[in-house]
């Protein structure tokens, strides 16, 4: 069975046919060189994952130092590459400095057609599990950023969520791509980690892409990784998050910010099932269960021809809505109630509880920023409480946005954080409209909203 691609170096153009003729019932692809000075050209055109490379170029020169060069080139190109030495003089004291230099064995001439294959073949096998343990180590270093995720979650009582959980549950133990909607803050990331945590990829990794807030110029890199050199900064190949995530599930937050060009990408990848890293040109099967969330409405962003139908297909086989706090109002007891005794834990604060009077001011409040503005505004009180009651006088729920003062003191981050609370308790959960009015784009702003705890 050919696998694989190998590239020779020799001067000896009888040399070059012969193997040729010989290694190609072995590998897919047999590149040959006579002048070593092309060799740069053909590992970066040809990316080889076996070379031949003969010791001598020069007539009446038999040293193998030109040899010891293009093998330190080769290397410098890339350490891991297995290089196979080839001379008509055999020299145990050269032997052993090639090998030191990281050659991978030494052949001498005139060869044995099958112990010349099989030190190729070895050396090719070698490569192999060098790239898959470097593969193993990008998507651990991937990994480690998505592990201790915080598990525990307060479900609700209402009989709204109780049937979006008996649905999660359903869809759980399948492997269908599930589009999760609703607006900001209503817990899209927290009902995708649940659908991980109950299906039978649970023992594998969530890995969650903010496609809000990744610029377009680094979404391929992003997503499907990168080879050394294939950019500035890529300084050496990087698993992306579509590999980090196999075998596991891959959450795309936020789905709806995607542009019209890389939804394409996108749907090319959900459909072949497999990756091309920026700069390299092989494919990487990726086994994912996919997750998508968005606070839009994709069937409208369809008609006004923002978003592929073909992309919302694909993605949509199951729709789980989830709704505003505002409309479930009775599960706000218990939510401030979990989240009280979360931050009272945190900020050694134990023994605290919420007055009724206090209960009633949160479930009577709107909420524009749902659960994620419950759970900050209770985190406050628990920091600023002086008793172990927390009254409703120690909530400040204006639904009048708090105005920048010019007037004092504040630092810059003060001020856009005021701002954007200004256009957030004006508009709700319309991130283009708040983006519209603060003069920025919403991937900035969702990287403001994060920075700043909105």
């Amino acid at each position: 069975m050919k696998e694989g691609s190998i590239l020779i170096i020799d001067d000896n153009r009888n040399v070059l046919t012969a193997l040729r003729i010989l290694l190609q019932n072995y590998f897919e692809t047999v590149t040959l060189l006579a002048l070593p000075e092309k060799i740069p050209v053909a590992l970066r055109e040809e990316n080889p994952d076996v070379v031949l490379l003969d010791m001598n170029f020069s007539s009446g020169i038999n040293s193998g130092n030109e040899g010891l060069y293009w093998l330190s080139e080769i290397k410098k190109f890339d350490a891991d590459l297995p290089v196979v030495l080839f001379t008509a003089y055999a020299d145990i004291e050269l032997a052993v400095k090639a090998l030191k230099q990281g050659a991978s064995d030494f052949v001498v001439k005139p060869w044995d057609n099958s112990r010349l294959v099989a030190t190729l073949q070895s050396a090719y096998t070698l490569h192999q599990s060098r790239k898959e343990v470097k593969r193993l180590r990008e998507r651990q270093s991937v990994l480690h950023e998505a592990l201790n995720q915080e598990t525990a979650i307060c479900r609700g009582e209402s009989p709204a969520m109780q049937e979006l959980w008996r649905m999660v549950e359903k869809v759980a133990a399948t492997d269908a791509n599930i589009l999760i909607t609703g607006e900001n803050g209503t817990g899209k990331e927290v009902v995708a980690r649940e659908i991980h945590r109950l299906s039978p990829r649970s023992d594998e990794v969530c890995i969650t892409v903010d496609m809000g807030a990744v610029a377009e110029t680094l979404f391929e890199s992003e997503l499907f990784g990168h080879v050394k050199g294939s950019f500035t900064d890529a300084k050496a190949d990087r698993a992306g998050k579509f590999e980090a995530a196999n075998g596991g599930t891959l959450f795309l937050d936020e789905i709806g910010n995607l542009s019209y060009p890389l939804q394409a990408k996108l749907l090319n990848v959900l459909q072949s099932r497999q990756v091309i890293r920026v700069g390299g040109n092989t494919p990487i099967p990726v086994d994912i269960r996919l997750l998508c969330a968005t606070n839009r409405n994709l069937a409208d962003s369809v008609a006004r021809g923002e978003f592929r139908e073909d992309l919302l297909y694909r993605i949509n086989t199951i729709k789980i809505e989830i709704p505003p706090l505002r409309k479930r109002r009775e599960d706000i007891p218990l939510l401030a109630d979990f989240f009280l005794r979360k931050y009272a834990a945190k900020y050694h604060k134990n023994g605290l509880s919420l007055s009724a009077d206090a209960i009633s001011k949160l479930q009577a409040y709107d909420w524009h920023g749902n659960i994620r503005e419950l759970q900050h505004t209770l985190e406050k009180a628990v920091i600023l409480s002086d008793s172990d009651v927390i009254r409703a006088d120690d909530f400040l729920l204006d639904k009048v946005a708090p105005q920048v003062n010019i007037g004092g003191t504040m630092t810059l981050d003060d001020a856009a954080k005021m701002l954007i609370q200004n256009a957030i308790y004006k508009h709700g959960a319309n991130m283009s409209a708040i983006a519209d009015e603060l003069g920025i784009t919403r991937p900035t702003l969702y990287s403001k909203m994060k920075k700043f705890g909105l």
